[in-house]
């Protein structure tokens, strides 16, 4: 039915379609007019043709999570709420852990009870714990993922968690841990919240990744497979970052060819604070839904949605029930986990990924052989990179060549939030001794906002 349909259409060409698009441009330079640039290298056509495009197998992906961030600090309460987000729809918990509590098992038995997956996000190394933590899992029939990233660490604050050898010794500890199905994770949400263009991110993630690759195959480990975490940030650029999803796995897929072991990835996502704005803060709740509509086309497995008061207000049940919501009704009302893989056949989603990732694989290559992932931090060249990509993007703000509704374009002067402060939402600044300068997260609108609240206080 659908041949017979199609064959009664005539064939059209790239080349006929083109000189269509300049017979209307009435002289007007094709290239300059409809052809987009971007940072990332890459040029956005105004149409994508069959005659043109080299068609490339996207990544297959299994359907995505609802995910629900609980930080653990009293324990009588968090038992409460995993239980309340867990019945008002969270499919997955992530779990914040600031130091070793064996408080942690107690949760874990109700969360098992509920038959919902853990990601921990372990903020410091306990060796004894997590080999109590490893044992623990022999009794619960979910699935348990362990994060504890030391160059992640690294790269933030400029230091080591102890020391090179000891941080090392620990990751190799942590991998090792049978009943976790030998965990590594990779947290490349900095590179994004500090401004890398989607090439940067990408390759820096890779770099990093492939520092801990390098540790496992020197150990001469008899291991086969190890299971990865890929925790990433997701911006506005919203087919860029379907596009980018995408690009990470097959970047892996083709680093891993190269070891002697197999990964498993498990790509864990969540919009990036990056664009999220202090003032018209209700446009934050837009930003963040486009944001995951991107990780679950993109091909996340887990997705975990920011309350659009984040960055100024301390966690609170409204906030934190209106991120689920949305989540929720992409989920069950816009039926976003319905169909397995929609991208597939677009032109558009394939070059874009394919580019994504030959620029980020090129740049990947640049900084391997400059000595990685770890050289380059402590020479500071990835931190100079990112940050020149960064103040580019403020300087288009600025220049109203980017536009943020509510910030520089169309903002409310009677919107006020001097006294809405509940969290400190700019860079904080502490003196303190490192080894190098670290890579920071900046908000895009930081300039801004600080001016003009600024401006709110000599008025008060």
């Amino acid at each position: 039915m659908s041949e017979e349909l199609f064959n009664d259409f005539e064939q059209i060409s790239e080349k006929a379609w083109k000189q269509k698009i300049q017979v209307d441009l009435k002289g007007l330079d094709y290239n300059e007019t409809l052809v987009t640039s971007t940072a990332e290298g890459i040029d956005i056509k105004p149409f994508y043709h069959q005659d043109s495009h080299q068609s490339i197998s996207l990544p297959q992906t299994d359907n995505w999570l609802i995910t629900e961030k609980i930080y653990l600090e009293n324990y009588t309460s968090v038992k409460q709420i995993a239980t309340d987000v867990i019945d008002r729809g969270a499919e997955s918990l992530w779990l914040i852990l600031p130091e070793a509590n064996e408080e942690l098992f107690e949760l874990l038995d109700i969360i098992n009870a509920k038959k919902v997956p853990v990601f921990i996000e372990a903020l410091k190394f306990d060796r004894d714990f997590f080999e109590k933590l490893d044992q623990k899992i022999k009794a619960l029939d979910i699935d348990v993922k362990l994060c504890c990233d030391p160059l992640h660490h690294l790269a933030k604050t400029g230091n080591w968690m102890s020391n090179k050898e000891t941080d090392l010794n620990n990751f190799s500890q942590l991998i090792s841990l049978k009943n976790l199905n030998h965990q590594l994770s990779v947290d490349a949400r900095l590179y994004q919240n500090a401004g890398a263009n989607l090439t940067e991110e990408l390759a820096t993630a890779l770099s990093h990744l492939n520092e801990y690759l390098n540790m496992i195959e020197s150990s001469q480990t008899d291991i086969k497979k190890f299971h990865l975490n890929l925790i990433v940030s997701v911006g506005s650029n919203y087919f860029f970052e379907i596009s980018k999803i995408k690009a990470y796995r097959i970047l892996i897929e083709s680093l891993v060819e190269t070891y002697t072991f197999d990964l498993e990835i498990n790509i864990i996502a969540e919009p990036t604070k990056r664009n999220k704005s202090l003032y018209d803060y209700n446009v934050n709740m837009l930003r963040t839904t486009t944001e995951c509509m991107s990780a679950a086309l993109g091909g996340a497995d887990w997705i975990n949605n920011l309350a659009f008061d984040e960055i100024y207000h301390k966690t609170n049940e409204f906030g934190e029930r209106v991120s689920r919501n949305q989540l929720l009704i992409l989920k069950n009302e816009s039926y976003f986990d319905k169909v397995s893989n929609p991208t597939d056949g677009s032109y558009y989603i394939e070059n874009l990924t394919q580019q994504l990732s030959e620029n980020a694989l090129e740049l990947f290559k640049k900084i391997e052989k400059n000595e990685g992932f770890i050289d380059q931090l402590f020479k500071g060249q990835l931190q100079k990179m990112i940050k020149t990509s960064a103040e580019i993007e403020v300087s288009k703000l600025e220049n109203q060549d980017f536009v943020m509704v509510g910030t520089n374009k169309y903002e409310n002067k009677e919107d006020k939030m001097t006294h809405e402060l509940e969290l400190y939402p700019f860079l904080k600044k502490k003196s303190r001794k490192t080894l190098f300068e670290p890579i920071m997260e900046t908000r895009i609108a930081s300039k801004i906002e600080q001016e003009r609240l600024a401006q709110e206080k000599s008025n008060l």
